[in-house]
């Protein structure tokens, strides 16, 4: 079922077609997706000093605990953040988390907080606690609400509290144990009238074990439609359904980019009897690659969490895009491939089946060859990052 936010954008694009030409269509599809591409998702992590909120903005993107980088929230047992700090994310720049100072402190007391990190411009709050939710952390809460926000509750460095229980107890059940934490940390903020509050337990060591998963899917489903792409584009992957839900993003996106081809400077490529647009097809792998985490840096910060070797997760990967990097020559090697080739003109057969807004057979031609190889493109990537997931995590490869 078409988007009808989708379907209006295609009809602007039809009239500025047949008003002001292929050249102005192709402006405007650029445009589009321009603006797709940096809608603003600002999320505010904040919470005592000593919760853990540096760590969480590091692993939410995709950041290991040794990254030493200028990117890295700088991590530490004492008061670390002492101003409001942005950590863009480093593949989607327009996804930032920001690491707010701690509740509390001197110098920001709950009652001023809000007003003094600007809470206008965060479009939810995360509040982190590495055990019990306080006064602070409440105080903040009720006033997110009165603001018309939201708020979510993280309780923190889960791992380490599972691995204090289990040598101190004979008869250690981890369930058992989550189950308990979960019911201190609910009661502990419905007894100081926090209503039906939303709390997750979460390592940020091991985001894919625990309640990061619920979290993700709480905000996904809560958050304004126009920012759930962002969202999703940006998220550490976790499981298997993020994977496939990157992967429809990603693919919404691709009839845009056929059109911006078509109407665009693409140039005539042999052996496709349409024509292609060779730096929008490698900025495109290069994105799909880097937001599947299937770059150099993002394997390597998944072999340090899962103590996987890099060159075992490399050798899940097979396709030439996630093995090399992303080049003009790159592209145009995988395009020359026989069995490639084969697919392009399978989708070429049915291009006769493509409107496009009235345009001739080369226009259809070249809409089809584009959207098949983008859609190819993504699918090798795609695939990939599952058989990496499932390589990482031990998991069977028939999930």
């Amino acid at each position: 079922m078409e988007d009808p936010f989708e379907k209006e954008q295609i009809e602007q694009i039809k009239v500025e077609l047949e008003t002001n030409g292929a050249a102005a269509a192709a402006a405007k599809i650029s445009s589009y997706l321009a603006e797709q591409d940096n809608i603003p998702l600002n999320i505010g992590i904040t919470g005592e000093c000593g919760s853990g909120k540096s760590t969480f903005v590091n692993a939410f993107r995709g950041l290991d605990r040794k990254d030493k980088s200028a990117a890295a929230a700088p991590t530490g047992c004492t008061q670390t953040t002492m101003e409001v700090k942005p950590y863009p994310h480093p593949q989607h720049p327009n996804v930032t988390l920001w690491d707010l100072p701690g509740v509390g402190t001197p110098d920001f007391q709950a009652e001023d907080y809000l007003k003094q990190v600007q809470f206008e411009k965060f479009d939810f709050f995360i509040i982190i606690s590495a055990d019990r939710f306080r006064q602070n952390d409440v105080k903040l809460a009720k006033e997110i609400q009165r603001m018309g926000k939201k708020f979510y509750f993280v309780r923190s460095k889960i791992d380490q509290d599972m691995r204090n229980e289990e040598e101190t107890q004979s008869e250690f059940n981890a369930e058992r144990f989550l189950t308990k934490i979960r019911d201190e940390c609910f009661q502990g903020l419905e007894k100081q009238d926090v209503d039906s509050p939303k709390v997750f337990l979460v390592s940020s060591h091991h985001l894919h074990l625990y309640d990061f998963c619920k979290l993700q899917e709480t905000l996904e489903r809560e958050l304004h439609a126009h920012k759930r792409a962002a969202l999703l584009l940006a998220l550490p992957i976790v499981n298997l359904e993020i994977i496939k839900k990157k992967k429809e993003a990603l693919q919404s996106q691709i009839k845009f980019l056929a059109y911006g081809s078509t109407f665009g400077a693409a140039v005539p490529f042999p052996l496709l009897s349409g024509t292609v647009d060779l730096a929008m097809l490698v900025a495109t792998a290069i994105k799909y690659k880097n937001t599947f985490g299937l770059d150099l840096k993002s394997l390597q910060s998944l072999a340090d969490s899962t103590h996987v070797p890099l060159e075992d997760l490399r050798a899940e990967m097979k396709s030439p895009l996630a093995l090399k990097d992303i080049s003009s020559e790159v592209i145009l090697k995988i395009l020359r491939v026989p069995l490639f080739q084969v697919v392009v003109m399978a989708a070429e057969e049915g291009s006769r089946l493509i409107p496009l807004f009235g345009l001739p057979e080369a226009a259809r031609l070249s809409y089809a060859s584009t959207y098949k190889v983008l859609s190819t493109f993504l699918n090798m990537l795609a695939e990939d990052a599952q058989m990496v997931f499932i390589k990482a995590l031990g998991l069977p490869t028939s999930v």
